[in-house]
């Protein structure tokens, strides 16, 4: 297991020799020591990127984008050990991680190295006499922070556009999971992309990930986290006005109406909320209930909810895994306090699971609370496996309700009424709606939120535009421009 920073094409330790503890979340031992990059290790990776930069971005787009289709080969040539990494450090189940975390990476991948060669310009109908067009071309040198949920899966959805666009990469992964991302380093190297274009740097956010996004040789941040962060990245850029792009917080309303088919509602809304332990933006963490179907739905919901199966990630019988760190775990349990003091109520979990093989690690049972609409438990990201229930009566308290937060990220909606659903889908203050589906993602379908849940995409042919600059050319053809200054 390689624990070391990728800088120039080389594993290298930090500069002051300084490590960081990875924890595994199921026990609480620890998995290894990765060396903690600080401000000079960043100087040399964003120096080591733009060296790199005028021969990366020179080369054939389908030569960029052969080496990005090798990287997504080799990821699947990978899987199990990527799954396992993923699962160890993360907490993941090692059955998502298989069927989802890592094939949607290479997906990721393989979708972004077919688009290298396909990025195309425009022609802009000007005045007789001239022909504008406008071409699309890399920004340069890109940071890219990376959060500690899906590591391995938002390590794809950072790189991906970024290099097929033909910009160069300095990486920050979360120091609390960064092993899959190092392989992915290591496989970079394997598939041969030139030195420097993409560089590793796992650390913590006060040191790297603050220098990194105040870097004046940085021509754009990505960063993905929470919205408090977030801020402080966009006060980071000031220096040089690099180009940010933000995914940050959710508090994704996930409406069922009264003619839903609650089966596949109750189904859909599990998923939403409980995969990954809750621990997504997009989670389907406020559930809208109609009050006709509200008792029934609850019924299915909580008895479903109870029948996960919390274990070892690493056995593949397990559903549900552990939190990814202690700090989180008490986080999630602190809202079930809150619930309380607000007058909710606790319809299921709500506590550490009582068997004694967990008992070392994060561990939240599945947790359904009833609040109202602007509780704090409504209101604010818990960012676990916990929902808030709130019931309403018409579409337009439903929409009024989904409506009512900071964020606007995910959201879903479940009825067989196809005007409502796209009266609702138009109207919902958010990046991306799902009907009578939850959390479908795909590489071809941008992904991003509004308000206080960010800006910009990942993903798509819009990641694209968000990579690139767009400049334009004007070309005299056969225009007659009298001069302005007329001496005749």
């Amino acid at each position: 297991m390689n624990t070391k920073l990728f800088i120039d094409g080389q594993f290298v330790s930090a500069k002051n020799g300084g490590t960081i503890d990875v924890i595994n979340p199921y026990n609480g031992e620890l998995i290894a020591k990765i060396a903690a990059a600080e401000a000079e290790d960043v100087d040399l990776a964003v120096a080591a990127a733009k060296r790199a930069f005028p021969a990366w971005s020179a080369m054939g787009a389908s030569e960029r984008g052969k080496l990005i289709l090798k990287l997504a080969d080799l990821i699947e040539e990978n899987l199990e050990e990527l799954a396992q990494l993923e699962s160890l450090d993360t907490g993941h189940p090692i059955r998502d991680s298989r069927r989802l975390d890592v094939p949607r990476t290479a997906g990721c991948f393989r979708y972004f190295g077919g688009i290298a060669d396909k990025i195309e310009g425009s022609v802009i109908p000007v005045e007789p006499g001239f022909l504008n067009y406008v071409m699309r071309e890399p920004i340069g040198v890109v940071g890219q922070i990376v959060p500690w949920n899906f590591p391995l899966m938002f390590t794809s959805w950072k790189l991906g556009p970024a290099l097929a666009a033909g910009n160069t990469v300095v990486l920050k992964p979360s120091e609390l999971t960064p092993l899959s991302t190092i392989k992915i380093a290591e496989l970079i190297k394997e598939a041969g992309f030139p030195d420097g274009v993409v560089n590793v740097v796992a650390g913590y956010g006060h040191t790297a990930g603050e220098h990194l996004a105040n870097h004046e040789d940085v021509g754009k941040i990505a960063f993905t986290g929470s919205t408090a962060t977030g801020r402080k990245i966009v006060e980071s850029s000031a220096g040089n006005l690099k180009r940010v792009q933000l995914e940050l917080g959710g508090k994704g309303a996930n409406i069922v109406f009264e003619d839903a088919n609650i089966d596949a509602a109750v189904n859909g809304s599990a998923w939403a909320i409980f995969h990954n332990q809750g621990q997504a933006c997009i989670a389907g963490s406020r559930l809208m209930l109609h009050e006709s179907i509200a008792d029934e739905f609850l019924e299915k919901f909580i008895k479903l909810a109870e029948s996960i199966k919390l274990g070892d990630p690493l056995n593949p019988e397990t559903e549900m895994g552990p939190l990814t760190s202690e700090a989180h775990r008490d986080k999630v349990l602190s809202y079930v306090e809150i619930t309380k003091e607000e007058g909710g109520k606790i319809l299921s979990g709500g506590k550490p699971p009582e068997d004694s093989d967990l008992k070392n690690g994060f561990y939240v049972l599945p947790t359904i609370v009833e609040a109202n609409a602007k509780d704090r438990v409504a209101q604010e990201e818990v960012f676990g496996p916990f929902v808030t229930v709130i019931r309403f009566k018409t579409d337009e308290e439903a929409l009024e309700i989904a409506n009512c937060t900071e964020y606007g990220l995910g959201s879903g909606l479940w009825t067989k009424d196809i005007q409502r659903a796209h009266k609702f889908a138009k109207k919902i203050t958010a990046g991306m709606c799902w009907i009578n589906c939850y959390k479908r993602v795909n590489p071809g379908s941008p992904f991003g939120g509004v308000g206080k849940s960010g800006y910009g995409r990942e993903m798509g042919f819009e990641a694209i535009h968000d990579y690139t600059e767009a400049k334009s050319v004007w070309v005299n053809v056969d225009a007659e421009i009298p001069p302005h200054f007329d001496r005749g």
